[in-house]
């Protein structure tokens, strides 16, 4: 299968596409994006589902001196997902582990603050939660947004990527309920290589996106 997006709007209508041909989905169903790249792919999958959209705060551990790589990934909580084989392979201590989660959990308040906009968390307690990324090198950042999402007791929580690698794919299927995915290339290097257009996602388009799902939503009484 060809595995190419333009841009991650692209990947999200590919992925409604996929989700909807699943379908029909249960009336208590959520979408959940994984700031921030994983908000834009989120809401047209959103939309399409006719479902509320939000977001899951969770923050990647990039190794030290190589931060696109992710060592682990923290969530709320005090939620915390180690990749122990990659820890041991490059020796990093538990110091920088450490120094390296305080920075990331400070950022990772003020994006639950500055996302949401004073609207409370959603309640995850027996709804069917989708969660919703661009793509999964390690999965280490989807598998803290899948322990966030369990510790809520939710009905089924179910990880929806347009690419992922064949490691984390299968990683993830052993902790989520279900993993819908469109495809895993075997010769996987990057999430980005599958995306023509891989800017970085800005603070200000994941509010654009969580406001136009907000004033679409069923469920507000406007």
């Amino acid at each position: 299968m060809t595995c190419w997006f333009r841009d991650r709007h692209d990947a999200g209508e590919q992925l409604a596409g996929l989700l909807g041909r699943l379908g029909p989905w249960p009336a208590n169903t959520l979408v959940l994006g994984l700031p921030r790249g994983g908000v834009p792919v989120a809401l047209p999958v959103a939309l399409a589902l006719k479902a509320p959209l939000d977001v899951l705060p969770v923050r990647k551990l990039g190794v030290p001196g190589w931060s696109e790589v992710a060592m682990g990934a923290i969530g709320p909580g005090g939620i915390r997902v180690l990749h122990d084989p990659l820890i041991v392979r490059l020796g990093i201590s538990d110091d920088a582990i450490r120094k390296v989660e305080a920075r990331e959990r400070t950022e990772l308040s003020r994006r639950e603050g500055a996302y949401r906009e004073g609207r409370p968390a959603p309640v995850l307690s027996g709804q069917t939660v989708i969660l919703v990324d661009d793509g999964l090198a390690t999965g280490a950042t989807m598998m803290a947004a899948v322990g966030v999402a369990r510790a809520s007791s939710p009905q089924r929580v179910v990880v929806t990527v347009p690419v992922a690698s064949t490691e984390a794919h299968a990683d993830l299927s052993a902790l989520a309920d279900e993993v819908l995915c469109l495809c895993t290339p075997p010769d996987f290097r990057a999430v980005g290589q599958y995306y023509q257009d891989f800017t970085q996602t800005t603070d200000d388009e994941v509010r654009s996106a969580l406001r136009a799902a907000h004033e679409r939503s069923p469920h507000d009484p406007t």
